[in-house]
């Protein structure tokens, strides 16, 4: 029976809370953690969650909606969380599903889309500017109404907006009309220890590695140096082989000779 094998590819699926904790802790030669290491192990998991908030853009954690336009208005919101606030209405691909959307960490892109028909059908997309705030504040009359062209995004501790310009005309604001969104989703945090974790299994080696790192600061700082390393290393092959690489094509560069 030396071939066999599991049959099964998810690992990352299975892999709780706690065994990550676990392993963490292993690697600084520490087993048999008190409740308190434990819990100090989840909130360092979490602030790690954070930390790879700035390390720019996870492919796994964006998204699409379409935005459902109101006539006359140019700020749309959505909340970290419902109880934060009710974020704006939006619907999925076949302009069905009503609900708000939470967790938005950013927006990255926004097309102004045109529907057939009411309930989804074909669909043409008009792309939008992303302008900066300097560029909204230069704006004459910000309440213009028309087919929206520009948007420009803020991102606050527990909500993110996107204003646009020119705000909806009654013609694109129409139930055919609606704002299609690319955002980046917030990564959700650890919660119960019986949990899974909200990344890919491409991520599963640096996330172990890097909570050995926050760990070491408190319980092994004399292995801080080293475990950092090894965390750098885990997460910088995840980010090289994450998101979904396009064609390339390079073309010679043509050099004619001046005529005299």
């Amino acid at each position: 029976m030396a071939n066999t094998t599991s049959g099964t590819t998810t690992f990352d699926k299975t892999y709780a809370i706690d065994e990550i904790i676990m392993d963490a802790y292993e690697r600084l030669g520490l087993v048999g953690s008190s409740g308190n290491q434990i819990r100090s192990a989840r909130r360092s998991l979490n602030i790690l969650f954070q930390e790879w908030g700035n390390r720019g853009l996870h492919y796994w954690e964006v998204g699409s909606t379409n935005v459902t336009l109101v006539e006359g208005q140019a700020e749309y919101t959505f909340y970290r969380s419902s109880g934060d606030g009710t974020s704006a209405p939006c619907v999925d691909d076949t302009n069905t599903a009503d609900t708000s959307i939470y967790g938005f960490a950013d927006i990255s892109q926004c097309s102004f889309r045109q529907y057939n028909n009411s309930s989804g059908g074909t669909q043409a997309d008009t792309t939008m500017t992303k302008i900066d705030r300097s560029t909204y504040a230069g704006y004459g009359d910000k309440k213009t109404k028309s087919t929206p062209s520009n948007f420009w995004v803020q991102r606050f501790i527990d909500k993110i907006t996107l204003t646009i310009y020119p705000t909806a005309s009654s013609s694109a604001a129409g139930s055919t009309n609606k704002l299609k969104l690319f955002y980046t989703k917030r990564i959700e945090d650890a919660g119960v220890f019986t949990n899974a974790t909200n990344i890919p299994y491409r991520f599963v080696p640096c996330m172990t590695a890097g909570l050995a790192f926050y760990l070491s600061q408190k319980f092994a700082p004399q292995r801080s140096q080293e475990m950092k390393l090894f965390y750098e290393d885990e997460l910088a092959r995840a980010l090289a082989e994450d998101g979904s690489p396009s064609s390339t094509y390079i073309t010679p560069k043509t050099y004619y000779p001046a005529m005299t």
